[in-house]
């Protein structure tokens, strides 16, 4: 189904740019949390006693969070006030960064762990509300400016984890998150829009439709599934590769982690590229390059565990890759129907984050018994089954 696209009445007023600056913070600061642990799994597992073929689940963790709170949360941006729902999203998402800081034990990481993931889904319900004020012809240029924030903070959080926890310890990047969360939305209760949805449908059935969504809409199944294999792909490498850093025969220190891990900062700009050529009508070229990328980019990861340029060129492809895919996927979708624009956004993101943790999840057993060229494997793999999914179909169709 594809209904009549109601961005006249959502589009008044128009975001301003403060509120659109301060939208595109927030969203990054919070996207960020998921990613803080990447470099650092290893800080935290000798600290708490975990072995090393288990420490890429705590990265796990917090995309599970993540996936439970697009299905259970974000909906609610259909229903309830987005503002309001937003601003207390984001207090959980601080206390619950406070206690990661404190945290004394295992189980504890893992319980706050999970909630810090639900709560960050606050930055996919800012991004809706940012698409809800914007006019069709320029929703792609919108989207990929909030966007350019949300992944600024994604790309950035790997080396300021790793700066920080070299000074203050892995607890200390958690503690700041918190401050930074608490910070911007005190800002955000008085510049984010108010938007009230039309939409009066119960919790459960705003929660069933979700499942009826990715089966009726084939763009949003199709968008879904593409990014899902590539957000595999991009949690396989870095997760893998600050693990393969510290260890021999490179034996970084977290402070050289992070330099590492700027290079895949590069991968912000693919976000308002990527708007503006869905705007222009280049979805369907623009999907073959994004997922062309991160094929390429894990290829060249084989040479990794001898050439750091190698690695550092990989990052710096599978970031474009996944970013210029995400917003390009985001602008197809947000114009299926603007009422149900949260829906859409958290079947879209579920789905994918549910293929991130896949990644994630398999690359401490595969780096330890098949070594990196096990994980550019399977890094190689899942674009691999991207393309060929995207040639037989929406390519053929072309």
């Amino acid at each position: 189904m594809t209904l009549p696209d109601l961005a006249a009445t959502d589009a008044t007023p128009r975001l301003s740019r403060g509120a659109a600056f301060a939208m595109a913070l927030a969203a990054g600061a919070l996207a960020a949390n998921l990613y803080y642990a990447q470099p650092v799994v290893a800080l935290i597992g000798a600290d708490l006693g975990m072995s090393p073929a288990a420490e890429s689940t705590i990265v796990t963790a917090s995309q599970i969070g993540y996936a439970l709170g697009l299905v259970l949360l974000v909906p609610l941006g259909d229903v309830v006030e987005n503002r309001r729902l937003i601003l207390l999203t984001m207090a959980a998402a601080a206390i619950g960064l406070v206690g990661l800081a404190l945290t004394p034990n295992l189980p504890l990481l893992f319980a706050l762990t999970l909630v810090v993931g639900v709560a960050s889904t606050a930055a996919q319900m800012i991004v809706p509300l940012a698409a809800s004020f914007a006019r069709p012809e320029e929703r792609g240029r919108i989207v990929g400016n909030i966007m350019t924030g949300l992944l600024g903070g994604i790309l950035l959080a790997r080396p300021v984890s790793s700066f920080v926890a070299g000074f203050a310890g892995w607890r200390g990047i958690f503690l700041l998150s918190a401050v930074l969360i608490a910070a911007l939305a005190l800002a955000g209760r008085r510049l984010f829009p108010s938007r009230h949805p039309a939409g009066r449908e119960r919790y459960g059935a705003l929660i069933r439709s979700l499942g009826r969504l990715f089966v009726a809409e084939p763009v949003l199944r199709r968008r879904a599934l593409y990014h899902a294999a590539l957000f595999a792909a991009f949690g396989l490498f870095w997760t893998g590769a600050p693990i393969l850093l510290l260890r021999e025969p490179y034996n970084l220190s977290p402070q050289w982690v992070a330099l590492f891990t700027l290079s895949g900062a590069l991968g912000v700009l693919a976000a308002p590229v990527a708007g503006r050529m869905a705007d222009r009508g280049h979805s369907r070229l623009g999907t073959l390059l994004a997922i062309s990328l991160v094929l390429v980019a894990m290829a060249i990861a084989f040479l990794g565990t001898h050439s750091l340029a190698a690695l550092v060129v990989a990052g710096i492809l599978v970031d474009l890759g996944v970013q210029a895919n995400l917003v390009i996927g985001q602008r197809e979708i947000f114009q299926l129907d603007a009422s149900i624009r949260n829906r859409l956004n958290a079947v879209y993101m579920t789905t994918f984050f549910l293929g991130g943790a896949v990644g994630s999840s398999l690359t401490s057993p595969v780096l330890e018994r098949f070594g990196w060229q096990g994980v550019a494997a399977m890094g190689c793999l899942f674009p691999g089954l991207a393309l060929v999914y995207f040639l037989t179909g929406e390519g053929r169709s072309r």
